[in-house]
Order: C-alpha cells, then sequence, then structure tokens
C-alpha cells in the first residue's frame, strides 16, 4: 500500500507541476486514484509541495470532498430535512443500516457504499429522498430504498444492470 499511495501523490504532483497553489487538485487526484486520503498521502504531498504538514491536513480537513477513511464504490446521501422526516427517512436509515450493517459516516465492511446523511438536500417534493452516486431517487420506502441498493451489490461489478 505504501508503494501505491507514493505512486498516486508523484503522479498528482507532477500532474500539476508540484505547484502548491494547486494543492486542492493535486488532492483530489490522489483521492481518486486511492478513494481517500490517508496520513501518508497527506505527509507525502507536504514533502513534494515543500510545504508544512499542518497546510496539507488543513486543507483536508476543511472540505467535506475529502476524505481521511476509505470510502465505498458508491456514496449514498440519505436526506434527514422535515419533508423527508416526516415522510418517513428515518425508518430508511434504520433499515438500510439493518441490512448493509452500515451507520451514518461508515462505509460497509466491503467497501460497496459509504453511508452519509444530510440535512436537505433540496429535493422536498421527492421526500423522503436520497441521492446515490449523484443520481436522485425519490418517493422511497424501505423496501424501494433497500432494493435500489440491492441491485449494486447483486452485479458483478457493483454498478446497476
Amino acid at each position: 500500500m505504501a508503494e501505491q499511495i507514493a505512486d498516486a501523490v508523484a503522479e498528482a504532483c507532477t500532474a500539476h507541476d508540484a505547484n502548491p497553489t494547486n494543492l486542492i487538485q493535486i488532492l483530489r487526484a490522489v483521492q481518486d486514484r486511492l478513494g481517500y486520503i490517508p496520513e501518508e498521502a497527506q505527509r507525502l504531498t507536504a514533502v513534494q509541495l515543500g510545504i508544512p504538514s499542518a497546510r496539507v491536513y488543513g486543507v483536508v480537513t476543511f472540505y467535506h470532498l475529502f476524505s481521511t477513511k476509505p470510502r465505498g464504490r458508491h456514496i449514498l446521501r440519505l436526506c434527514q430535512g422535515t419533508a423527508c422526516h416526516v415522510a418517513g427517512s428515518g425508518a430508511i436509515l434504520e433499515a438500510i443500516g439493518r441490512r448493509f450493517d452500515v451507520r451514518p459516516g461508515e462505509t460497509t465492511a466491503d467497501r460497496l457504499f459509504t453511508l452519509e446523511t444530510v440535512a436537505c438536500l433540496g429535493a422536498c417534493a421527492l421526500a423522503p429522498v436520497m441521492v446515490l452516486d449523484g443520481v436522485y431517487h425519490g418517493h422511497l420506502s424501505e423496501a424501494t430504498a433497500v432494493g435500489i441498493l440491492e441491485e449494486l451489490t447483486d452485479s458483478a461489478e457493483g454498478v446497476p444492470r
């Protein structure tokens, strides 16, 4: 894994001219390759760019788009806003948690799904709603939400049929 991390950082830094002003783009490239930004990648990035590790850590932890933990192949965001809550998003969250053994902020053991809850997705007319890999799914029930995710687990590559 150390070699994989070193290669990812080296490629990202080279692609962005090892310029500290490109730090966010470099970190995005590292995360795209590794799926997250581990401590070792942060340290190596700082060394390659000649900047303090604290600066890299500050950027990684400030922006929501970065993760310091392995994330799933599929990112699931379940709305917990008022309209969705009233329409049953809490029960959907529980059903997903039971079926896939995952809690909000966690990734499934097989790294297929990362489950996140959000305060509002801005799609109240679709309540309850979830976003899976950027695609909105609305008017959900416990069964339909779990079914959408099971389609991904049933396919060989984790891609919908």
